[in-house]
C-alpha cells in the first residue's frame, strides 16, 4: 500500500537548505504541512493543519517533524493514531518557550506545556535529541520520549539539529528514518493501551519538577 510522510517543519518553516527539504525530496509520497503564518507558532492552528493533513493522507502515515513541528504532529496525531505508522520526531522545542499565541521564552504559566500529550502516542515513534540544543534541554528531551513512549536517540553535540548546526543533507537521518519504517512495518498499530510508566521515567518526572525544563 502506498505511504505518506507528512514533514512538519517548525518556526520559521524548514528552508531548502535544511535536512527536512533535503529528505522531502528523498522520500517518496513525502508532503509538507504548510502553515498560515511560519512564524507565528500557534498550536492550536498548527495542529488543526497537521490534523487535516493526517485525514487527507493516502494510505500509513509516516511523521518527520522537527521542533516546534514536533509539538504540533504529537497534538495531532495522537487522536489519530489509527492512521499513523510512526513519527521521527527531531530536536522538539521546549513547549515553555510557547504560549498559545506563539514564542514567548518566558511564558510562566501561559505555557502550552499542559496543552501537549503527557502519555504514550499510541504509535511507534523516535525521539531524536542532541546534547547542546539550545531549545531543549536533553534531560527534558529523554523525559518526553519517555512520556510519549518514544525510543530515545541522542545524537551528541548536534545544536538544534538544523542548518545552523551543519544539518543541511542529512544521510544519518535518512538512514535512521528508512530504519525505523522498515522495523515497524508500513500499517498503524492502531490504538494501544496506555503503557505503565518505567522507573527511569518517574525518575525523570522528580527531575523536571526539580529544575526548569530550558
Amino acid at each position: 500500500m502506498k505511504a505518506t510522510t507528512l514533514i512538519v517543519p517548525g518556526l520559521n518553516n524548514s528552508g531548502a537548505s535544511h535536512w527536512q527539504s533535503w529528505l522531502e525530496e528523498r522520500v517518496d509520497g513525502a508532503h509538507r504541512v504548510q502553515q498560515r503564518n511560519w512564524a507565528e507558532a500557534a498550536i492550536a492552528e498548527w495542529t488543526s493543519n497537521v490534523s487535516e493533513a493526517i485525514d487527507a493522507a493516502v494510505g500509513p502515515i509516516w511523521i518527520v517533524a522537527h521542533s516546534f513541528g514536533c509539538l504540533a504532529a504529537v497534538k495531532a496525531a495522537v487522536d489519530r493514531s489509527d492512521r499513523v505508522a510512526g513519527a521521527l520526531l527531531v530536536a522538539p522545542a521546549n513547549p515553555e518557550r510557547f504560549s498559545e499565541r506563539g514564542l514567548e521564552p518566558n511564558a510562566g504559566s501561559s505555557a502550552i506545556t499542559p496543552l501537549i500529550p503527557h502519555e504514550p502516542l499510541g504509535f511507534p515513534s523516535v525521539v531524536v535529541a542532541s546534547s547542546n540544543d539550545p531549545w531543549m534541554r536533553l534531560t527534558a528531551a529523554s523525559v518526553w520520549a519517555d512520556r510519549w513512549g518514544s525510543q530515545f536517540d541522542c545524537i551528541g553535540r548536534a545544536g538544534h539539529i538544523n542548518v545552523d548546526s551543519g544539518h543541511g543533507p542529512w544521510p544519518r537521518g535518512l538512514h535512521l528514518f528508512e530504519r525505523f519504517r522498515a522495523a515497524h512495518g508500513g500499517e498503524p498499530l492502531g490504538a494501544i493501551e496506555a503503557l505503565d510508566r518505567s522507573a527511569h521515567t518517574r525518575r525523570g518526572e522528580r527531575m523536571l519538577e526539580q529544575q526548569w525544563l530550558g
